[in-house]
C-alpha cells in the first residue's frame, strides 16, 4: 500500500519501518524452511551444507533422499496411513462440525453459548490431556491402537476448526433468502442443497482443509492412540530423528511444506471466491 500524498514525515518513516519489521518476521518464521529445502538435495548423509553446495557443485546436490523415500516400505505405508486417517477424519469432522454450525446459527437454540465452548474445548484444552483421556476412554471400548480409534480421534481435534470458520460465513448469511425459498414451494432439503450450502461452501472447504492439516500433522494423540500398524507420517519423521538420523526426513519435509503451501493457495482462493459472492472487493 503507497503512503498517501498528505501523510506527515513521521507517518512515511513509521510506514517504512513497519514494511522492515514485517519483513523481518516473516523471514524469521519462514527462515528453517528455506534451510530445510536446500539440503533436501545434499548428496551427502549431512545436516549441514558441504562446500560442494555452497560453491554451487553440482557434485554435492542428489536426488538420493527423495529416491530412499520412494523406496522405502516404512515411509510409504506411514505416508498411506497419513492419507486414509486424514481423509477420513476430515469427512467426519466437516459433516458434524457443518451439521453443529448450522444449529448454532439458529436462534431458536438454547445454551448456544455452552455448546460452542464444549465444541471448540478441543482447541483450548492442552494436547496433553486430551491425548491421555482418549487413550484411557478408547481403551475401554477396544478402539486403541486401530485406524478407527486414530480416525475418531483426529476427528474429535478437526471439529473445532470446521465448527468455527462454517459458523463465521454463517455470521454473513442473509436468512431473508430461505424464507424467500420456502415462499416459491421449496422444502427444508432443496432449500438447504440450493442455497444454503452453495453459500456456506467456501467456508466448509476452509474448515475441512484446516482438519485434514490437523490430522496430518498431529503427533501427540498418535503416539497414545495408534499402534504400529498406524503409524502416520509425523511419527515416522519423529521415530526417524531419535532412532536413525537419515535426511531421507529433509526430504519428507520438503514434500509436507509444498503440500501445505498448496492448502494455504487454496484457502486464499476460496476467500477470494467467498469475497466476490458476498459483493465484496478481494483485498
Amino acid at each position: 500500500m503507497a503512503v498517501p500524498s498528505y501523510a506527515t514525515r513521521g507517518e512515511r518513516i513509521w510506514h517504512y519501518v513497519f514494511l522492515v519489521l514485517c519483513a523481518l518476521i516473516f523471514l524469521f518464521l519462514i527462515g528453517p524452511l528455506i534451510v530445510i529445502i536446500p539440503l533436501s538435495f545434499n548428496a551427502e548423509p549431512y545436516f549441514t551444507f558441504t562446500p560442494a553446495m555452497l560453491h554451487l557443485d553440482p557434485a554435492g546436490y542428489s536426488l538420493r533422499w527423495y529416491q530412499d523415500f520412494f523406496s522405502s516400505s516404512d515411509w510409504l505405508n506411514a505416508i498411506k496411513n497419513s492419507f486414509i486417517v486424514g481423509i477420513s477424519a476430515t469427512i467426519l469432522a466437516t459433516v458434524l462440525g457443518t451439521v453443529a454450525a448450522l444449529g448454532l446459527s439458529s436462534h431458536h437454540m438454547p445454551a448456544r453459548g455452552a455448546i460452542m465452548t464444549l465444541l471448540i474445548s478441543p482447541m483450548i484444552v492442552p494436547l496433553i490431556i486430551s491425548a491421555a483421556a482418549m487413550f484411557f476412554f478408547f481403551s475401554k471400548i477396544n478402539l486403541a491402537q486401530t485406524y478407527a480409534g486414530v480416525i475418531l480421534a483426529h476427528t474429535v481435534l478437526g471439529i473445532p476448526f470446521v465448527v468455527i470458520t462454517v459458523t463465521a460465513t454463517l455470521s454473513s448469511f442473509d436468512t431473508s433468502l430461505i424464507r424467500a425459498a420456502h415462499s416459491l414451494g421449496a422444502n427444508p432439503t432443496r432449500t438447504f442443497f440450493k442455497v444454503v450450502l452453495p453459500l456456506v461452501t467456501p467456508g466448509v472447504v476452509s474448515g475441512a482443509l484446516f482438519a485434514f492439516i490437523t490430522s496430518f500433522d498431529e503427533v501427540v494423540v498418535v503416539l497414545f492412540i495408534a499402534g504400529p500398524e498406524q503409524r502416520t507420517m509425523p511419527i515416522q519423521m519423529w521415530s526417524g530423528i531419535r532412532e536413525q538420523i537419515s535426511p531421507t526426513i529433509l526430504a519428507v519435509a520438503t514434500m509436507l511444506v509444498i503440500l501445505s503451501i498448496l492448502l494455504l493457495t487454496t484457502l486464499e482462493l476460496l476467500r477470494r471466491r467467498n469475497e466476490r459472492m458476498r459483493g465484496i472487493s478481494p483485498g
